[in-house]
């Protein structure tokens, strides 16, 4: 956990007070407690912090108090039920913890958020692309930059591994301020509907917010389409945010455009009355040539090495942000030709063969639908598609994913993504229930091997496609993570052929 290296100090009383906590201890005797940081994970604690326990799906954070005293932990923040558990040290007992908890931490590190031009982008697909899209035009123009998000978390150009889209509210605050601390301009976030739902964002505040789109996943976390969309629509409140940036081709967006409290800049591919849209896409194999015209009358004429439609739609958000933030448009014009995607996006693998190979993150129906018809614009021979659905997670999609494979590639190849707890054929049948499947399409439950065998299928000018695990670097089978790379293994197959 990165925490800023000039240390912060408020008594526990100061720290009772703003979240209106109570506890067993005098006025008097809370004052006398300095704290000097904040962890919500025992492993994450240092000597002056408060711990902050919370109720989890399995097991209550106190059982993991004596650690968090071992670590130095000077009092801990947690519900009744967690105070139950605690002995030997100072707790401060509140209802809602996880909201009281991010309100807390914000405000002990100063509301760093503000400090920054933060902005915070949503949606179910290219929340990834869109941040690093933003963090190249920032970096690219002499502004240090901060990003947080799925693939990795940057301080300028200081790269550091990313644990979950959005981080727990204590390690945000805490890196929000390191990125103070080191003097960066701006933030770009991805914002998850589960750090939403989780109250991780609460106490954040963002000069911009952005809505992608919203198509069907995580419906193992919501109990709806209607419960996800409510949930991500949360974000797009004065409480978060000064103005709102949406995709409103998708019509969810077209709902939240009209629903939110916030002033809204529109954005479409297609629809010339949005604030922000293309009059001109000029597709190319190696480039394509842009006209986007802006607020104000701004016209930015470029070209973008950028493939996929979505990948327009993820530009347009991200040229308008940075225009918002202060960016000259003419040095936006620029620097377009020189952005590129985010690791593990339709990523290609290049060894100088003679056929096209790209790995994708796509986990969801659209995502998969969307990536492959891009990979379809790539050619006019065949698309072999390598696709897999993760174990412990929404089963509703994994019929309507392998559909897709099935309807958009030319040679479908099913496999395992991550099983985790799960059988890993009972998946693959889930995947293709329904499904005639021939040869030279396959059922392949070994990643690796469904990987060499498209690459061995793998004409002149095909595609080769291996979706679903993008950045990935392990696979999770029977609760181990084992070293895996789709970008290695989809390299290794080629090399190997050759």
């Amino acid at each position: 956990m990165i925490r800023p290296l000039t240390q912060s100090q408020r008594s526990l009383a100061s720290i009772a007070s703003t979240i209106n906590a109570k506890s067993d201890l005098s006025v008097s005797d809370l004052e006398k407690i300095a704290v000097t940081g904040i962890a919500s994970s025992s492993s994450d604690v240092e000597p002056g912090d408060l711990f902050c326990a919370f109720a989890g799906a399995k097991v209550h954070g106190a059982t993991f108090a004596k650690d968090a005293i071992k670590s130095g932990a000077v009092a801990i923040l947690t519900d009744t039920d967690g105070a139950k558990l605690i002995k030997g040290l100072p707790v401060l007992v509140v209802t809602e913890p996880r909201k009281r908890a991010a309100i807390l931490t914000s405000w002990f590190y100063g509301e760093p958020m503000r400090d920054l031009f933060s902005i915070g982008i949503t949606g179910t697909n290219g929340k990834t692309t869109v941040s690093t899209l933003c963090h190249q035009i920032f970096q690219s123009a002499g502004q240090e930059t901060g990003l947080i998000g799925t693939v990795e978390t940057r301080i300028g150009n200081e790269v550091l591994t990313s644990t979950r889209t959005t981080p727990e509210a204590a390690e945000l605050q805490a890196l929000v301020a390191t990125m103070r601390e080191r003097h960066c301009r701006n933030l770009v976030m991805e914002v998850s509907s589960h750090a939403i739902a989780l109250e991780r964002i609460r106490g954040s505040y963002f000069a911009a917010v952005g809505f992608t789109n919203l198509s069907q996943d995580h419906l193992d976390f919501h109990a709806s389409m209607e419960d996800y969309f409510e949930t991500k629509s949360k974000l797009f409140r004065y409480e978060y945010a000064d103005q709102a940036f949406i995709n409103i081709d998708d019509s969810y967006g077209q709902i939240l455009a009209e629903k939110t409290e916030l002033p809204v800049q529109s954005l479409s591919r297609f629809n010339e009355n949005a604030t922000w849209h293309y009059t001109r896409i000029e597709e190319g194999i190696a480039h394509s040539d842009i006209s986007i015209r802006g607020v104000g009358g701004v016209l930015i004429d470029s070209r973008t090495t950028l493939r996929g439609g979505f990948n327009f739609d993820n530009l347009l958000m991200a040229v308008a942000i940075c225009v918002e933030s202060g960016i000259d448009p003419m040095d936006i014009q620029t620097l377009i030709p020189h952005l590129v995607g985010a690791v593990g996006r339709l990523e290609p693998v290049n060894l100088g063969q003679n056929f096209t190979a790209l790995v994708d993150y796509a986990h969801s129906p659209d995502a998969v639908a969307r990536v492959l018809a891009a990979a379809r614009e790539m050619t006019d021979k065949r698309v072999i598609g390598v696709l897999g659905c993760g174990g412990d997670r929404d089963n509703s999609k994994r019929s309507i994913m392998g559909q897709e494979l099935s309807l958009r590639s030319d040679v479908a190849i099913y496999t395992s993504d991550n099983p985790r707890s799960e059988n890993p054929q009972a998946i693959l049948e889930q995947m293709t229930q329904g499904l005639k499947i021939s040869e030279p399409s396959a059922i392949v439950q070994d990643r690796a091997e469904a990987i060499k065998l498209a690459v061995n299928l793998a004409q002149p000018g095909d595609v080769v496609i291996v979706l679903g695990k993008g950045h990935e670097r392990g696979q999770e089978i029977a609760g181990v993570v084992h070293p895996f790379d789709d970008r290695l293994v989809l390299a290794h197959a080629i090399e190997a052929k050759k």
